[in-house]
């Protein structure tokens, strides 16, 4: 079963295609980029238009914070603590890079 509003949207398309709304695009007549993963590139393109980022990259920037953490503090207990919560976030980090190739 088609969308109900599938008519109307291909009229509403020839009508513009009709008045000349697609001409001298930019890129027109221009071969589309190179793809890396052609069957997520649509999903990949609007998680990075609206600030989202691999898993790995969120967890350099946790890692980095917890980073700055560690020199800012000298409580021992705490920094053993933070220490080990890098280690952890390190390995984190590493299977989600792999996960990601």
């Amino acid at each position: 079963m088609d969308h109900p509003l599938l008519d109307l949207i291909n009229a509403r398309i020839a009508k513009a295609e009709a008045e000349g709304a697609f001409d001298h695009l930019p890129g027109a007549g221009k071969p589309l980029p190179p793809c890396d993963d052609p069957e997520n590139a649509l999903l990949n393109r609007v998680v990075k238009e609206n600030g989202g980022a691999p898993e790995f990259v969120l967890l350099s920037r946790e890692l980095a914070r917890l980073r700055d953490e560690l020199r800012e503090t000298g409580d021992r207990t705490r920094r053993h603590d933070l220490m080990k919560e890098m280690s952890m976030m390190e390995a984190k980090i590493d299977i989600a890079r792999k996960a990601h190739r």
